[in-house]
């Protein structure tokens, strides 16, 4: 039996598996996981991000990171101050807000790894293609939550479990840096928990406010 790494429900069962890896789902929280034990260690891990390519000037880039930008600006005060939380090795979405006159923090455990702006609070947060990574889902999710002011807003980006169908062609979860997956019912389980507003944008957009 393994304990879900969000909820830590330990009533979990068998989900899909592939050639490489099984997958389980917490029957609390809805999250399915990949096995513990197939997992990437640091160095692989690190390895992989490395060869990713993001480019500020990448207009394409930017599209893409624009479907979280868009719905944040539309909902945050002027001259807010925020924190880009995983936002790698080229860091982009944090270049398009301050663009448009806000304030941004960097961070990420490979490649801005000061701690020190995590004791800070913020008007909101974004985590584009982050949380799809984490090993240790619930211990992040109350960080951000503790960088988040009250009525602030916290911004993500993550493709969604649909069905076990759906999830065996899914090519989401062929990379070996994903470990878990949300669907929306995770996040709508995370959402009444912890007295959060929730909304979903297109596929893979979540909007959640921290209550005043």
């Amino acid at each position: 039996m393994h304990t879900c790494p969000l909820c830590h429900s330990l009533d979990t069962q068998h989900y899909f598996a592939d050639k490489r890896r099984e997958y389980l789902q917490c029957q609390q929280c809805e999250l399915v996981f990949v096995h513990p034990d197939q997992r990437l260690d640091a160095q692989a891990e690190k390895a992989h991000y490395d060869l990713h390519e993001n480019n500020p000037t990448d207009e394409g880039y930017r599209r893409f990171l624009s479907r979280v930008a868009d719905p944040i600006l539309a909902r945050i005060a002027p001259a807010s101050h925020g924190i880009d939380f995983g936002c790698g090795p080229g860091p982009t979405l944090s270049l398009m807000l301050q663009e448009q006159g806000h304030t941004m923090s960097l961070y990420d455990v490979y490649y801005h790894p000061d701690k020190s702006v995590l004791e800070q609070s913020y008007d909101f947060m974004t985590a584009t293609e982050v949380i799809e990574h984490l090993y240790d889902p619930n211990t992040v999710w109350q960080q951000w939550l503790n960088l988040v002011k009250p009525g602030g807003w916290i911004g993500l980006m993550t493709k969604m479990v649909i069905d076990v169908e759906a999830f065996a062609c899914w090519h989401y979860k062929n990379d070996q840096t994903h470990v878990i997956f949300f669907s929306q019912k995770t996040f709508q389980y995370l959402a009444e928990r912890d007295q959060l507003e929730l909304e979903f944008i297109g596929n893979d957009v979540i909007l959640l406010r921290k209550a005043q």
